[in-house]
């Protein structure tokens, strides 16, 4: 059975901008992170347009629904912002679409050497293909349901809600 990842930005695929300072968007890290984790699932990578979550809008949720409608896959990966992931799972949790959603992203971007990225790709991969159909947050090694879930910004984790 395959997968599909559809990566949407967030700071997973964030750049550093060694001139400005500054955090941004160019080439996505998901067609080398697939690599450097060693996935051998049959995969295929969807991008998005790339947006901080916090620059998300109904229409950007709309186009995430829209590409897991689509997809012919019924495991889906998707990579995306952590400060608004809780409400994109929530529009794709009440459409219950039957098939096995997992949002997840990086508190800290892929490029940067200590980052969750990595660990957090896996951690979706291997959730999406061992849970029931419906739609889920997996983050840091915790998986939570779409409508059970909350970002805790002041300790930088998800948890239960």
């Amino acid at each position: 059975m395959s997968l599909r990842i559809i990566a949407t930005g967030g700071t997973f695929d964030k750049h550093y901008d060694e001139i400005t300072g500054s955090l941004g968007f160019a080439a996505g890290h998901l067609a080398q992170a697939i690599r450097r984790a060693r996935i051998t699932v049959p995969t295929t990578l969807e991008e998005l347009p790339f947006l901080d979550s916090l620059d998300m809008g109904v229409a950007d949720r709309e186009r995430i629904l829209e590409a897991c409608i689509a997809s012919e896959e019924a495991q889906i990966v998707i990579v995306h912002g952590t400060d608004t992931m809780r409400e994109t799972a929530e529009v794709l949790g009440l459409q219950k679409l039957g098939k096995t959603i997992v949002l997840t992203g990086a508190m800290i971007p892929y490029e940067i050497a200590s980052s969750d990225a990595l660990f957090n790709l896996g951690f979706a991969v291997g959730t999406a293909r061992t849970l029931a159909a419906g739609v889920y947050v997996a983050m840091n090694g915790n998986v939570f349901p779409w409508n059970a879930v909350q970002k805790n910004r002041s300790a930088g984790v998800f948890e239960a809600r």
